[in-house]
């Protein structure tokens, strides 16, 4: 397939450090380039780990909590009632 592709100017820069130093072709470059940057992120989905939250007893609640405005009025430290 043929396109028109514009590169960044940093990127140019590092695309032409890669063809002197393989000498090789900008298309070659930039196909192996693109093919280990697509397949990167299949690569590292079977490395990671899930994430896990691990839970702590608080034990039970020093307060009642079925009445939401008391709760609030202690949380705030105010006389309530």
């Amino acid at each position: 397939m043929r396109t028109t592709l514009t590169l960044d100017d940093d990127v140019t820069a590092l695309v032409a450090r890669e063809i002197k130093r393989r000498t090789t072709s900008l298309e070659d470059v930039v196909n192996e380039t693109l093919r280990k940057g697509l397949a990167e992120p299949r690569r590292l989905s079977g490395r990671l780990k899930a994430f896990r939250t691990r839970t702590v007893n608080l034990g039970a609640p020093r307060i009642a909590i079925d009445n939401v405005w008391d709760a609030i009025a202690f949380a705030e430290s105010e006389s309530y009632r």
